[in-house]
């Protein structure tokens, strides 16, 4: 699949304009914190929650381990996981074994740390994340991201708020390509090509997962090679828009970064980063696996379910590491 042709290079004026016509700053106060998660109602969670009608569960983590998608250069290190209690430990010692439980008392456990950089693998962007002209989203001054945290606009606002239905837009399939070229941009019109073909609808308070086909290219050759900071498919400038007007709570996708690489403004790093969390406040979901997801879906002709993925209440965190659920 080839990339868009374009009229004309987007550029900063071209973020400024779409900025204009998504902010949310002011919306629902001057004090909000949580953006586009103010879609959703309590309403909204009951009616997801009839979504439920089998049980059946998907895990939309990767592993959090050393084997990441991270490498040199992406700005983040893998997770790393240590033991600090083994049972080796417990196997060590003078006297027999049974002396060695007498003397703990006959306990015995094991414990461990984890080094995780919260944005590493499987995680929400907050709304912290990204600031424009030291500007954050609502307007708050770029000072209020301190060097112990963000001050406003953590993610562990929305500890309580990421619940609802969930839709799966599987654009290769509906496309009919195996998975997006590396520098794809998405936009309104593939996403209401990809609602037709589902026979899906988007509405307020949705949470939106858009499969590249990225993960499975990752597979498929059992590398994950660039996946970190290369050249992907993703969110085009053209998209916002159309997230705007639905009123979706949140977007993911199976790709590191959500949105097209490379950016399609050379002099704006990221545009579409800058859009959705700066001026419309909508919660980024990044590296999910939707591989399995996909072809449930694909199976039962099923695109919507019930979606939770809270962020951890880590206080003054910019994202957080999830492990997203969807239910049928």
């Amino acid at each position: 699949m080839a990339k868009k042709a374009e009229d004309s290079t987007p550029s900063i004026e071209t973020v400024r304009a779409l900025a204009s016509q998504v902010s949310n700053w002011g919306r629902w106060g001057s004090d909000d914190q949580i953006g586009t998660l103010n879609h959703v109602t309590s309403q909204d969670v009951v009616r997801a929650a009839e979504l439920i009608r089998t049980g059946k569960r998907f895990s939309l983590s990767i592993p959090f381990d050393e084997n990441g998608p991270q490498r040199p250069g992406s700005g983040r290190p893998n997770p790393i996981h240590l033991m600090s209690v083994d049972g080796r430990d417990f196997m060590s010692g003078a006297g027999t074994p049974e002396q060695r439980d007498i003397r703990r008392r006959y306990l015995q456990n094991a414990d461990d740390i984890v080094i995780l950089p919260l944005q590493s693998a499987t995680q929400w962007d907050g709304l912290a994340h990204v600031f424009f002209e030291q500007r954050l989203y609502n307007g708050y001054s770029a000072d209020f991201i301190t060097s112990s945290g963000a001050k406003r606009n953590s993610v562990a606002q929305a500890v309580d708020r990421i619940v609802g239905r969930g839709v799966l837009l599987d654009l290769p399939k509906a496309l009919n390509v195996p998975a997006l070229d590396p520098g794809y941009p998405i936009g309104a019109d593939d996403l209401d090509a990809t609602c037709r073909a589902q026979n899906v609808h988007v509405g307020p308070g949705d949470f939106v997962l858009v499969r590249t086909g990225a993960l499975k290219r990752v597979r498929d050759r059992s590398d994950w090679g660039d996946y970190a900071g290369g050249p992907a498919p993703g969110l085009g400038l053209d998209s916002v828009p159309w997230l705007y007007q639905h009123n979706v709570a949140g977007v993911a996708t199976d790709t590191w970064d959500i949105e097209a690489r490379p950016s399609e403004t050379p002099d704006v790093a990221q545009p579409v980063h800058i859009l959705l969390l700066t001026f419309m406040g909508l919660y980024l979901g990044e590296i999910f696996d939707l591989e399995e997801l996909a072809q449930h879906c694909a199976r039962s002709g099923r695109y919507e379910f019930f979606f939770v993925a809270q962020p951890l209440n880590i206080t003054g965190a910019i994202g957080s590491p999830i492990n997203p659920l969807a239910i049928f």
